[in-house]
């Protein structure tokens, strides 16, 4: 398995599965009629929107088609339902939202900051779960939106959202909801009626769609303005000629995505809880970051104290073994995670922590290799550490 690659990186992006391209590939080359179009060469790609859109309305179970919008990405999902509920209450000053949020939301609250809004920033414990007491606090008659993710894109941890609709509603009726649920799709059922939210966000690239095609679900109740001006499509809150083959791919996704999710809450959770198992039983100065908070079946974020996770990550590809440093949005940066940070992940392993998210591909013969090679690599890390007391310390404790 030497020169295999082991893809343990599935938050950052997922595999487009071979039935999800099969249903794409038509749309390329044969059925490339622009589906807003009067004649009968746009009809059949006018009809494979309509029946995607109402996969999506049954993978949600949305009231109806309406309330699904496509759009490219979830970064797309939520500046439009964050800026187009904004622009309907401009009376309205005060926003919520978390610490642990992805940028894709954080960076437009920064935004909106410049711009005279008030914005509340709700912690989050050692363990990654929502300070819900501060949230009810927050929430006054000026709150005009509050946006929370539902599972964490580091963690995996996953927010209570019909307990913070809840609190939110019973404090401000007129508050609007949006949710990130870029990471809780195909991982963890997504009932909006349920929920009780007025947005929620996905995006395809996530649960083996291919990248480049997103969806907003927005409630019957919600109005919104379009991010994007222009002509008609997408009942004028999203203008651009229809991304048929995109649409056709996010469509059959989240039907395969249905049918998968016990296969996710059973078997992905088995070697994921395996893979961390092994780790911890094997590395004595590993430490999972989440604790035994409840989390979407396929990640797992493990710190490795006084070691770089920059190194542990450049050793795990001498080995094909792709993992993560956190968000694939900010892996680039030498800053520690924000998540990570919030949660008050001890300094001596922030820096040294790794993500992996697994996904229906991967294999328990990956697992096991993964398992195999962590421990002589974390060993060599340990031994050029300049932390050595620290280290001798800390395995006279766990050893």
């Amino acid at each position: 398995m030497e020169n295999k690659i082991i893809y343990l990186d599935n938050n950052a992006t997922t595999r487009v599965d071979d039935k999800v391209l099969e249903a794409m590939l038509p749309y390329f080359c044969e059925q490339y009629g622009n589906p807003s179009s009067m004649y009968t060469f746009a009809q059949n790609p006018a009809h494979a929107i309509k029946e995607a859109r109402g996969k999506l309305k049954d993978f949600f179970n949305a009231n109806n088609e309406k309330e699904i919008l496509f759009t490219s990405c979830g970064s797309e999902s939520a500046n439009t339902a964050i800026k187009g509920v904004l622009n309907m209450n401009k009376n309205k000053r005060h926003i919520i939202t978390t610490k642990v949020e992805h940028p894709c939301v954080l960076n437009v609250y920064k935004s909106l900051e410049k711009q005279g809004y008030k914005v509340d920033y709700i912690n989050v414990n050692s363990n990654g779960e929502l300070d819900l007491e501060q949230l009810k606090e927050a929430v006054n008659d000026d709150t005009a939106l509050v946006s929370v993710m539902y599972a964490n894109n580091e963690t995996g941890v996953i927010f209570p959202i019909e307990k913070i609709v809840d609190i939110v509603k019973s404090k401000n009726s007129e508050t609007k909801i949006y949710v990130d649920a870029v990471q809780a799709a195909g991982k963890i059922n997504i009932d909006v009626q349920e929920l009780g939210v007025d947005m929620l966000g996905v995006s395809g690239h996530k649960f083996h769609a291919p990248k480049g095609v997103g969806v907003l679900y927005v409630n019957s109740k919600t109005v919104i303005t379009p991010l994007i001006i222009g002509g008609h499509q997408e009942r004028g809150l999203r203008a651009g000629t229809e991304n048929v083959p995109y649409i056709v791919g996010i469509g059959k996704a989240a039907e395969l995505a249905a049918d998968n999710l016990k296969y996710e809450a059973t078997e992905i959770k088995r070697l994921r809880d395996k893979l961390e198992a092994g780790i911890l039983k094997r590395v004595f100065n590993a430490r999972l970051n989440t604790g035994v908070s409840n989390r979407v079946p396929n990640t797992t974020n493990i710190g490795f104290e006084y070691i770089e996770g920059e190194l542990i990550l450049l050793h795990l590809g001498d080995y094909g073994i792709c993992a993560s440093s956190g968000s694939a949005c900010t892996s680039g940066s030498l800053e520690p995670s924000h998540v990570l940070r919030a949660m008050n992940v001890p300094f001596t392993s922030i820096h040294g922590s790794i993500r992996m998210s697994l996904s229906k591909y991967t294999t328990e013969d990956e697992i096991d290799y993964v398992i195999e090679k962590f421990p002589p690599i974390i060993d060599k890390l340990t031994r050029i550490s300049p932390y050595q007391d620290e280290l001798d310390a800390l395995k006279k404790i766990k050893v």
